[in-house]
């Protein structure tokens, strides 16, 4: 039986490598692209030791138009799952100009390549972001697009424009995008999970970093929202099912199950948890007693979202499984495990 090819951009970061494993144990061929500049090369060898499978591996940016019409060119693929992007809210502030760039000028490139080269499908990455604060929670698929609360939220708003109107005028291609809340947690095997550069922006890594000695406290931006702990409510998902709703997703466009050219679906737990609600569970489940200190709101965040999953349950048949105290041990099993030598 003929493998599907997949193209995963991103696919060395840690959705795409999450999402990467769990294709090829599904039976898929992959081929990854990414630059580089938020992943490392040795998550290749992770991927390999997880699977049994080495991806074939570009690197090279996707702003390039013509690296990218050329890795088209040499496959034949039958798909496109798009994880490559700028993603930091707090860094889009201070540089929106390069999140524009970046995350627009990529998606422009690649669905010119799939247009030149005749590949049909993609699955998106996008965020709840694009929802700004729902005037109603939870949030579900029917609401509107509010004000972009940051450049990074504006680049998901344009692109999922940019593909509503790309297929709706080639109606032979289709396209999902997943709508993520907080992806968290790590694989089971603790090869793969959350490794940022610098700074962390999200805040289970700055949790484990804390842990783990790495840094000296953990700051908790806002103590003062409308929520009930005074810190910011998000919607948390595990990481490894987070990367099953791409397989779902996947499998709905490949196999022309889709209604719409395209479609969009909320991915996240359905419920809310704080700040402190996460810190919490960390402490509990890993027995360590975290040094945390409150601060000033973030630039860029919101006060609380958590999901709608009726849709995905129902179309995509597709929901999640794991707690957030199987994110939060996964998170630091990952996070002790990348502290031994790298192998």
């Amino acid at each position: 039986m003929k493998k599907n090819k997949i193209l995963v951009t991103g696919g060395l970061g840690y959705i795409g490598s999450h999402t990467t494993v769990e294709l090829i144990n599904q039976g898929f061929q992959v081929t990854i692209v990414d630059n580089l500049s938020n992943s490392e090369r040795f998550i290749l060898d992770r991927i390999e030791k997880i699977t049994g499978t080495r991806p074939k591996f570009y690197e090279f940016d996707l702003t390039e138009r013509k690296k990218t019409q050329n890795c088209f060119k040499e496959n034949n693929f039958d798909a496109v799952i798009h994880f490559a992007a700028l993603k930091s809210v707090s860094e889009s502030v201070k540089k929106p100009l390069e999140y524009h760039n970046n995350n627009i000028k990529s998606l422009e490139n690649i669905l010119e390549s799939m247009k030149t080269h005749s590949v049909r499908n993609i699955v998106f990455s996008s965020s709840c972001v694009v929802y700004g604060q729902p005037n109603k929670l939870p949030v579900d698929e029917s609401a509107p697009f509010k004000k972009a609360e940051s450049p990074y939220a504006e680049t998901k708003q344009i692109s999922e424009k940019i593909l509503e109107k790309f297929t709706n005028s080639n109606n032979n291609i289709s396209a999902i995008s997943l709508r993520y809340f907080n992806p968290v947690g790590a694989h089971s095997s603790a090869l793969i999970g959350e490794l940022p550069k610098g700074m962390p922006d999200n805040l289970v890594p700055f949790i484990t970093q804390t842990a783990a000695g790495i840094r000296d406290r953990l700051v908790v931006f806002g103590d003062d929202y409308d929520t009930h702990d005074g810190t910011a409510v998000r919607d948390y998902i595990h990481i490894e099912d987070l990367s099953k709703a791409h397989i779902a997703a996947l499998e709905r466009i490949l196999y022309l199950k889709n209604e719409n050219p395209y479609e969009y679906y909320n991915v996240g737990t359905g419920k809310g948890y704080s700040v402190m609600d996460v810190i919490s569970s960390f402490e509990k489940v890993n027995n360590i007693k975290l040094n945390y200190v409150f601060s000033e709101r973030r630039e860029g965040d919101i006060e609380k979202i958590f999901s709608d999953n009726k849709l995905s349950k129902k179309t995509l048949n597709w929901s999640s499984k794991k707690s957030l105290d199987d994110m939060m041990r996964s998170a630091w099993n990952w996070e002790t495990s990348i502290n031994k030598k790298i192998k």
